[in-house]
């Protein structure tokens, strides 16, 4: 069966969701997100996101991303923060497009010329696979993040 790649839509929330959660699965996390925050965050007036699909008669995979930009690089890029491929759709080179497509997408809005992503450390597949396609790790850096609760002291909310 044939996959057919495209932007997801607003419509396509509980099933963009219902793939993210797959993927949360297999990476033992836990899935906080719902359909309902992917609508208000993803189809806002200031989008937060945007994903590629991947379907046959169903969603097979998932690239989701944002922009971010670089002064150090001088240009827009976007970051990756989830990809998924369907066990039965793995080896096929369905990563690989949905990278390409989101890629292409993000230079249309962005001017993208980089990706940026994360990748866990306990998964040697996924790391051989970036490695493939020529990602580099980044000398130097550690990714950080400030939670929840250290927003909220930061904004001086509590």
């Amino acid at each position: 069966m044939q996959v057919i790649l495209r932007v997801a839509e607003w419509r396509d929330a509980e099933r963009l969701n219902t793939a993210l959660r797959h993927l949360s699965s297999e990476l033992n996390d836990e899935h906080i997100a719902q359909a309902a925050d992917l609508e208000q965050v993803g189809w806002s007036d200031v989008p937060g996101f945007r994903a590629v699909l991947a379907e046959t008669d169903k969603v097979v995979g998932v690239a989701l991303y944002s922009p971010v930009f670089s002064t150090t690089r001088g240009c827009a890029g976007i970051f990756v923060s989830d990809l998924w491929a369907a066990p039965e759709e793995r080896g096929k080179r369905l990563a690989e497009r949905l990278l390409r497509a989101a890629l292409e997408d993000g230079g249309e809005l962005w001017g993208a010329n980089f990706i940026k992503l994360s990748v866990y450390a306990d998964s040697p597949d996924a790391r051989r696979f970036y490695d493939r396609l020529g990602f580099e790790p980044l000398q130097g850096q550690n990714d950080l993040i400030l939670n929840e609760a250290g927003c909220v002291a930061l904004r001086g909310e509590e």
